[in-house]
C-alpha cells in the first residue's frame, strides 16, 4: 500500500454534518474495503467561505480505491497525492475534536 493525501475543498456545512460523514466514511472503509484502503487520520479545513473541508491520510493500494471509497459515501475527493515521504518534528497536538 501507498500513503496519500486526499484534500476534500468546501465538502460540509457544520461540524455535525463532519460527524456523520466521518462515521459513515469510516463503516464504509471498514466494512467494504478492508483489503483496498485504511483511513489513517484527517484534518478538518476551515474554508473561507465558512464551509469545512479536510486534508485526509489514507493508505491505499491506488488512487482508485480512494476515488472508488469516496463516491460510495458521497463526499469529494478533489486531489489525492501521493505522499514520498514523512518527516516528524514534533508530535501532533492533542485537540479536542470538532467544535
Amino acid at each position: 500500500m501507498e500513503t496519500y493525501a486526499i484534500r476534500r475543498k468546501s465538502a460540509w456545512n457544520s461540524a455535525d454534518h463532519v460527524r456523520d460523514m466521518v462515521a459513515r466514511s469510516k463503516q464504509v472503509a471498514d466494512d467494504e474495503f478492508t483489503a483496498d484502503l485504511r483511513w489513517i487520520r484527517s484534518n478538518v479545513v476551515a474554508e473561507g467561505d465558512g464551509t469545512l473541508g479536510s486534508i485526509c491520510i489514507f493508505q491505499a493500494v491506488a488512487p482508485d480505491a480512494i476515488h472508488r471509497h469516496a463516491r460510495r459515501v458521497g463526499i469529494p475527493a478533489d486531489e489525492v497525492h501521493n505522499l514520498s515521504d514523512l518527516i516528524v518534528l514534533r508530535p501532533d497536538p492533542a485537540r479536542g475534536g470538532l467544535r
